[in-house]
């Protein structure tokens, strides 16, 4: 391998969770075999030796794949390349094969042209300064030199297995699965067949291009293929995965959809009963009525910052047994290895629903409120963490009883909440409102318009 200077990656695709970017524009493959060399030296800081490598359906996968694993290898560190598999099944490998550390090549739910990578480093999910740090590794050429091996594996079977040994459903089910062409149709068929379920397949042959529907179970325009089959067949539920099958979404037979805040009740209400007293993670976004059902059932519940890898960190640092994001990362401890996996949430959904002889009755019973979908506000570069900054330290909410600023702005009120946070990983304010009735929701949206148009004079709010 030749020891050559790198290029230096453009700062924009160092997120805040992940490294993503257009493909050929801001992410090319030069750039990636440069972050795949600084990830390697950032291994051999760490006394990792072996990184594991999985990559999505998308097309531009295989060569990422290859110029990130040249790049690792041109530290000295050993590449394991898993092929063509869900982001959840890297994580796996990190465990299965070893090497407490993987990297997956997805771009998860973004348009085509967008590929990423989600990083693992000793068991350590990378974020924030972690992942600025790789690209000032490239810029001060402060690289590790050596020539790791590439070897290849399957952990396919042996996450088939490990799942079926552990989950029995208690009787067969009839389900509809909609991977949305992502790189989860390539296993999360068998997965549920083996399951002992009777599968209604919707398009789970991979393709990049994602022809039929855009592969985001948490838009509900996407969850309409699986809403209509669900009507035609005599299946009884629904579960659609993303695009590198890291989240689920959850179907009922007269196509409601459970959105995971509710799905985190029914999970917590099982896993509490085999670990009691345990802590119960959830992020920012999540409905209100889940810290008291959470108590109700002897819990403890935590709320956290939105984004994966600090959930994780969170569930780490906590020993938590469970937890979960709005956007439908669910992360499982009691009895799996506490990463986010849309394909195993949806398996031990399956397993509570199985106990009951009409599960849409135990979806349907589940806790609800008026809600909105996440609206958001785009803005320029920077200008959604000022808005944000300037709630902070300015706004006044009429009636509000607490103004949680953990993550954003957070303001609860007798009947409701509404929520103002700067995404991490697109220059938009999101915004979520909650409450007991629909004249609670549009008093609680009359008070933020005025907090916001209070802070930033003109600027377009989307409700």
């Amino acid at each position: 391998m030749t020891q050559t200077a790198h290029v230096l990656p453009a700062p924009e695709i160092f997120k805040a969770y992940d490294i993503r970017g257009i493909v050929d524009k801001s992410l090319t493959a030069d750039a990636v075999r440069a972050i795949g060399h600084a990830l390697g030296s950032e291994a051999v800081a760490r006394g990792q030796k072996t990184v594991a490598i999985g990559r999505d359906g998308r097309l531009s996968g295989p060569e990422l794949a290859g110029a990130l694993a040249d790049g690792i290898r041109a530290a000295g560190v050993d590449v394991v390349d898993i092929g063509c598999v869900p982001t959840p099944l890297s994580y796996f490998a990190a465990y299965q094969l070893g090497t407490n550390s993987c990297v997956s090549v997805t771009g998860s739910h973004n348009p085509p042209d967008y590929n990423g990578l989600k990083m693992v480093l000793g068991g350590q999910t990378l974020f924030g300064d972690q992942i600025q740090a790789l690209r000032q590794r490239i810029a001060d050429n402060n690289l590790s030199h050596g020539a790791g091996k590439l070897t290849t594996a399957s952990v396919d079977e042996a996450y088939l297995e490990r799942i079926v040994s552990d989950v029995k459903l208690a009787r067969p089910m009839k389900i509809v699965i909609d991977c949305g062409n992502g790189v989860a149709g390539g296993i999360a068929p068998e997965l549920f067949k083996r399951l002992g379920c009777e599968v209604i397949e919707l398009f789970c042959e991979v393709d990049g291009n994602f022809p039929n529907h855009h592969p985001d179970p948490s838009k509900p325009e996407n969850l309409q293929d699986v809403i209509r089959a669900l009507q035609e067949t005599d299946a009884e539920l629904g579960l659609a995965f993303d695009g590198d099958g890291d989240r689920l979404g959850v179907v009922t037979k007269d196509g409601e959809i459970i959105y995971p805040d509710r799905q985190l009740m029914l999970f917590a209400e099982d896993v509490l009963t085999r670990v009691p007293g345990g802590e119960i993670i959830y992020d920012v976004k999540c409905t209100r009525n889940l810290a008291g059902w959470i108590k109700d059932r002897g819990g403890k519940a935590t709320m956290w910052n939105t984004g994966h890898a600090l959930v994780k960190a969170k569930l780490k640092e906590t020993g938590a047994p469970l937890a979960g994001e709005m956007s439908g990362h669910m992360f499982f401890k009691e009895r799996w290895y506490g990463f986010d996996d849309g394909l195993y949430a949806g398996v031990r959904l399956l397993e509570i629903l199985s106990r009951h002889p009409d599960g849409n009755a135990v979806l349907k019973a589940l806790p609800d409120a008026v809600s909105t979908p996440e609206l958001n506000i785009k803005m320029n570069e920077g200008e959604p963490f000022e808005l944000v900054k300037r709630l902070k330290e300015g706004a006044s909410f009429d009636g509000a009883q607490e103004v949680i600023t953990l993550d954003g702005v957070r303001v609860e009120y007798a009947d409701g909440f509404g929520l103002a946070r700067p995404s991490n990983t697109t220059p938009v304010v999101v915004l979520r409102f909650e409450a007991d009735s629909e004249e609670a929701i549009a008093r609680i949206q009359a008070d933020f318009r005025k907090a916001i148009e209070a802070v930033w004079p003109g600027i377009k709010l989307p409700f």
